[in-house]
């Protein structure tokens, strides 16, 4: 359907659409589309913009990103349909590799991601030939590149995924997640959480990268500073204060 620019909810349809439209390609799986509804509620809680915290976490992961031997981003069906290109200008950004890594994996769904990201730019995307496996995952997810993944020191896993996160933290990689429920064990788990719409958080990694680059004063300041856990308690301070706000607002 046609969204005019000028309504409201105009990201927020225009994200439904891409979703939509990545089922019938075969990108995206139905359950996707009920992962993307619990976040776009969080989303509705946070104001539906890059909160502080948020942006002190992206300036966090950008400098780990920056900073890693063999940093990996990971990216399933959602991400691939809603910001293909960003999440490939935020890899060469910070000198990642990208991979392809599902839940629900076909061979099929995983060429269509990688041909998704490699329309967008990506030179290289690995994923088609996994050939390791992220240990104590004993479900698809867990089959992995050995040059991607499974080698990595630094991961960024987009969207809620609470037991590989705990697996990668406990193959001794720094883990970097965007997911907007705070509340979530994959956000309790990271290293550095992005409480963030993805469709936002890619741009920012990138546009921290390169102010980062070159500048490790501040990178080892940022990192020395960062506290995930006092990171999510902002986030959380922050919808108390917006419901607060609201329940005092009168809607007679």
């Amino acid at each position: 359907m046609k969204i005019p620019n000028s309504h409201p909810r105009y990201d927020s349809l225009m994200a439904r659409e891409a979703l939509v439209e990545g089922v019938k390609e075969g990108l995206v799986v139905r359950q996707g589309l009920i992962a993307h509804g619990r976040g776009e509620a969080f989303d509705y809680l946070i104001g539906e913009v890059s909160i502080e915290p948020a942006v002190e976490a992206e300036c966090a992961a950008a400098g780990h990103l920056l900073r890693a031997r063999h940093p990996v981003i990971s990216v399933n069906g959602n991400v691939a349909a809603l910001c293909a290109n960003e999440t490939v200008e935020a890899a060469k950004a910070v000198g990642a590799t990208i991979e392809a890594n599902i839940f629900h994996r076909t061979e099929q769904r995983v060429r269509k991601i990688v041909g998704r990201l490699k329309n967008a730019g990506a030179k290289e995307v690995l994923g088609l030939d996994p050939d390791a496996r992220i240990e104590g995952l004993d479900h698809p997810r867990g089959l992995c590149a050995k040059n991607g993944i499974y080698s990595a020191d630094v991961v960024l896993v987009p969207l809620e995924d609470g037991d590989r996160a705990q697996a990668l933290k406990g193959m001794g990689k720094v883990v970097l997640t965007i997911d907007l429920n705070p509340l979530s064990r994959t956000s309790r788990i990271s290293d550095v959480t992005i409480v963030d719409n993805v469709t936002r958080c890619m741009p920012s990694l990138a546009r921290f990268a390169s102010e980062l680059r070159g500048d490790d004063e501040r990178i080892d300041r940022i990192l020395s500073e960062f506290d995930n856990k006092k990171n999510l308690t902002e986030v959380l301070k922050h919808i108390a204060r917006r419901l607060a706000k609201l329940e005092s607002v009168s809607f007679d």
